[in-house]
């Protein structure tokens, strides 16, 4: 949400942009023009339609405190255990809100007698089975203390925070759910923003108040919790390492950068170099981000980190990195080269110059057109006034912080293409809509096969967009589980084999900036039929194989019940 002199910077990455053809061994530069309406995806908002008419409001009284312009986090999730997806709200200013789906695909809001709906001044969430009990628990992020509901199973939550240990002060947004001792228990990772000070002010252009920015105020640690497996969790933060560190803190993601089967973290910082925590198999963690080439951008400038997903995007077999940052930055993607640590390709993907107009927070790195690769959207929405240029409405108070949200498909050799607004193809309302948004989910909310998406706004409205891409294109969802520990394997990873090739997925639970989800793995398959088979890596190393069968499907993968040993495939 600050930057740092990117006007060098900026220059620098269009010249390269721009240039001529590039060098041998370099990826051909795509340019930003509108993907062709053989793109073939098609979002259709259905928000009302879908029952929800939940609003976040900021709670605003013109204080201009940080917070206000930062939350609005979600959750999507089986709240209730009927095997259909929920939706969880979070204010910021207001009560957060659960929508439990029923059968006709709309959702009801069951708030009241759920116990999830006082939390705080909200800004995000988590959801993770904290006590191997078949059901997802909720962590909420908040302005203030922030608290844990366990699931009863039913929809119905009870707050265990101070019995649990995890109230963490301050001002957290981003968290996620890792086992990152192995030891079968699900623990705690909290991204924490700055020390702010609500009494501090500050203006723009040298007069008019606006909202503050990382650099008014310190950086703040960032926490982790181990799970003790009786309700009770420790903070091991010192321990582990992560509290030598103070930056300012917002999206992370928990997944296995380096390959060795242990799960690390990825924080991205805000104007502060991002984190690389490399998990040492001995309850410590070293930031190797600078190491890796993961900390900063090509031009060795740290910047405005917001929302952060890892995926393998050039599908090599191992896991690259995509950040959302401020306007007049780029979004950066850090493709891995395995051994050879990260590299910025955020201009030979296709990636630079369509995000330097826009500030991003929430991002999803999945197959939305079901043609096998992973195409990325973004929600955007400035955190200081801009010119009222972007076509938002003149007589509202907001107008400057609203932003137009952007799809990029993939098209099929790990290089992007942006969508336009119009047309048949193109990415409808999501792209035209113009407003503040911060937090962005993927997930199959209708289970028809493909991907729609969740956003929310500030002082707007959540807003659904159902894929209606079609039935052309074949698919498979994979839930990996551990049937011991009665809920999905965390970092799992798994080759998906078709007659023709091999696609490597993770199972990450969703979330970018402020959002939190299943680990459901989505793949597209194109005009493939069937799936030979599937090769699954279990936490802790384990290789195991299972048959595969018809495209089109669920499949659950349970540990144990399929043929053990076997060479693990990369790509």
């Amino acid at each position: 949400m600050r930057r740092r002199s990117p006007a060098a910077s900026l220059l620098a990455l269009l010249a390269v942009a721009c240039a001529g053809e590039p060098s041998d061994d370099a990826t051909p530069v795509a340019r930003a023009a509108p993907a062709s309406s053989d793109s073939e995806l098609v979002l259709v908002e259905v928000t009302a339609e879908a029952g929800i008419d939940f609003v976040h409001h900021t709670g605003s009284t013109g204080d201009f405190a940080l917070p206000r312009i930062m939350g609005g986090g979600a959750a999507v999730f089986d709240a209730n255990g009927d095997g259909r997806l929920d939706l969880y709200l979070i204010g910021p200013g207001t009560p957060n809100v659960l929508y439990l789906q029923g059968p006709d695909g709309r959702f009801e809001d069951a708030t009241a007698r759920s116990g999830l709906g006082d939390a705080g001044y909200g800004m995000g969430c988590a959801v993770g089975d904290v006590d191997n009990d078949g059901d997802l628990d909720v962590y909420v992020t908040n302005w203030g203390p922030d608290a844990l509901y366990r699931n009863r199973g039913d929809g119905t939550f009870d707050e265990i925070t101070g019995a649990a240990g995890v109230a963490t002060p301050g001002l957290s947004a981003s968290a996620t759910f890792l086992d990152f001792d192995r030891d079968g228990r699900l623990d705690l990772f909290v991204t924490r923003y700055v020390r702010f000070d609500p009494e501090r002010r500050c203006v723009q252009d040298g007069a008019r108040r606006d909202f503050c920015g990382p650099a008014q105020f310190p950086g703040e640690s960032d926490v982790l919790y181990r799970n003790l497996g009786d309700g009770r969790f420790a903070d091991v933060s010192q321990r582990a390492g992560i509290r030598s560190l103070e930056d300012a803190g917002l999206g992370v993601v928990a997944a296995d950068l380096d390959d060795d089967g242990w799960v690390d973290l990825y924080v991205a910082n805000d104007a502060d170099p991002n984190h690389l925590w490399i998990n040492q198999r001995n309850g410590t963690f070293v930031d190797d981000a600078l190491l890796m080439g993961a900390a900063l951008n090509r031009f060795g400038a740290a910047e405005a980190g917001m929302g952060v997903v890892a995926g393998d995007a050039d599908e090599d077999g191992d896991l690259d990195l995509f950040v959302t940052h401020l306007f007049e930055e780029s979004n950066t993607f850090y493709q891995n080269e395995g051994a050879g640590g990260f590299v910025d390709a955020s201009v030979e993907r296709g990636l630079a110059v369509p995000s330097v107009t826009y500030t991003g927070f929430g991002t999803a790195l999945a197959d939305l057109d079901n043609d096998s690769d992973l195409d990325l959207a973004i929600v955007n929405g400035a955190v200081k006034r801009r010119p009222s240029t972007l076509g938002s409405r003149a007589d509202w108070a907001w107008a400057p912080y609203a932003e137009p949200n952007q799809v990029l498909l993939n098209r099929g050799d790990g290089v992007y293409v942006e969508l336009s607004a119009d047309g048949d193809g193109g990415c409808g309302g999501f792209c035209s809509e113009i407003e503040i948004s911060r937090g962005l989910i993927a997930a199959d909310l209708d289970a028809d096969g493909d991907l729609d998406l969740v956003v929310t706004n500030l002082e707007g409205p959540t807003r659904i967009y159902r894929n209606e891409t079609g039935s052309e294109r074949s698919w498979v969802q994979v839930r990996v589980v551990d049937p011991e520990l009665k809920r999905e394997a965390l970092g799992a990873k798994v080759a998906i084999v078709t007659p023709s090739r091999t696609l490597v997925r993770h199972a990450i639970p969703v979330g970018a900036y402020l959002t939190g989800g299943e680990a459901l793995i989505h793949v597209g398959l194109g005009n493939e039929e069937r799936v030979e088979r599937f090769e699954v890596r279990w936490p802790g190393g384990e290789l195991e194989t299972f048959g595969g069968g018809p495209a089109s499907r669920l499949v659950e993968l349970r540990r144990g019940e399929g043929r053990a040993g076997g060479a693990e495939t990369s790509s």
